[in-house]
This record gives structure tokens, C-alpha cells and sequence, in this order.
């Protein structure tokens, strides 16, 4: 009898760990062209048939052409998602990024993805503040050729406080890393107006006058 139980136990723990070793967190496969029209909701998109994928799946074409993508006019820069199907699963997105003279990339988060950035041209003051406590400044002015990294989850800005556009190519560690405009998400979420002045210290007057700025 007790033979017989050992026997049964050694087998669920041998059949558990079978299926424990099963587990991959890496693709498995060399990659999985994005099929923009499945209608399967997955962590990801769907795979094209590999019989279908060209060269054009790993290509985009456009980087370099100033002011392409969609233009904030509330804040001056303009995105331009770099769309690269072929790069599916794998954690990684690029966008190209023009900021007008005296225009910002306001503070923002990205929940799931550190990023890295390389200037292309002009000159930005570009940096990430620390998490509570210390809530310190770590920023410097990029130029051409420079690259600036911000760890993932931290707020950051960027800023061009010169003469001359300014233009950047960032690279983020997630497929869909997330944006959270701060002042977008706290004035124009409808947050109610003493909550807000208690947090910014100050009066409920005030709060509601900028709020409504983010909500015309």
C-alpha cells in the first residue's frame, strides 16, 4: 500500500515538473510577423502565416523625414510610431520625435518599458526625476549624437529651450510600452478640484482654472 503511494506521488511530481520545464518565456519561433487581421486577442498579435512574410515585414521607411507622425498642439512635438510588424513578441518599439523651439515633451510615464534615445538633431534638455523620496533630477542637454536612458516607470521630459528643432529616435523595451502625460492624466481625468488643490498645495480657485485648460 505504501509502495503503491510513493508510486503515485513520484508520478505527479514527475508529471508537474514535466510540465514546469515546458514553460518558456522566450518566442519560439525565429519570429511572428504581426497579422493585423486576426481577430484573436492574445498578449501580442497573432503570427502571420510564415509563408507570407516578405523583407517589407522587417521595414520601415520615413525616419527621417522632419514633422512626419501626429503633432501635439498642446505641447509642440510631433510622434512618429516606427511600425515594424516583424517585430512582434519581441519587447521592443522605436518612435521618431520632433520638438518645435520652446516646445516640450511634457513630464510622462511608460508603465511597462525603459527607454533610450538618441538625439538626431538640435539640442534638448532631456532627463528622469528618481522615485519618491529623493525625487531627484538627473537631466542633461543632448546634442547631436548623444544618447540619454530612462529606467523604466520614471517620469521624464524632454525640452527644447533653443533656437533651432530638435528631433530624437527612442527605442522603448516593450512591444507597448504605455504613455501617461502627467498633467494630461491629473487635470483632464476629471479628478475633482479640492482633491487636486490639496495635492498641489494650493487653492481650489486655482486647480479648477488649470483644469479647465485641459479640458477645453
Amino acid at each position: 500500500m505504501v509502495s503503491a503511494l510513493v508510486l503515485v506521488v513520484t508520478a505527479v511530481i514527475a508529471l508537474a515538473a514535466g510540465h514546469g520545464a515546458a514553460f518558456d518565456p522566450n518566442p519560439l519561433q525565429d519570429f511572428c510577423v504581426a497579422d493585423t487581421t486576426s481577430k484573436v486577442h492574445v498578449n501580442g498579435i497573432p503570427c502571420k502565416d510564415p509563408a507570407t512574410v516578405t523583407p517589407d515585414d522587417f521595414f520601415f521607411s520615413g525616419v527621417d523625414q522632419a514633422g512626419a507622425g501626429t503633432t501635439s498642439r498642446r505641447y509642440g512635438f510631433t510622434a512618429l510610431p516606427v511600425q515594424i510588424p516583424g517585430l512582434n513578441t519581441l519587447g521592443a518599439s522605436h518612435v521618431r520625435v520632433d520638438v518645435a523651439p520652446g516646445a516640450v515633451f511634457p513630464p510622462h510615464i511608460h508603465p511597462r518599458a525603459s527607454e533610450t534615445a538618441v538625439v538626431l538633431g538640435g539640442a534638448v534638455y532631456f532627463g528622469f526625476v528618481s522615485s519618491y523620496p529623493d525625487n531627484k533630477v538627473y537631466g542633461k542637454v543632448l546634442r547631436k549624437g548623444d544618447v540619454f536612458a530612462v529606467p523604466q516607470g520614471l517620469v521624464h521630459f524632454l525640452y527644447n529651450n533653443g533656437t533651432e528643432p530638435a528631433s530624437l529616435y527612442a527605442s522603448l523595451s516593450s512591444q507597448n510600452p504605455g504613455l501617461v502625460l502627467l498633467a494630461d492624466a491629473l487635470f483632464g481625468s476629471g479628478l475633482p478640484d479640492d482633491l487636486l488643490a490639496k495635492a498641489f498645495l494650493t487653492d481650489v480657485d486655482t486647480a479648477h482654472k488649470i483644469g479647465a485648460k485641459f479640458r477645453a
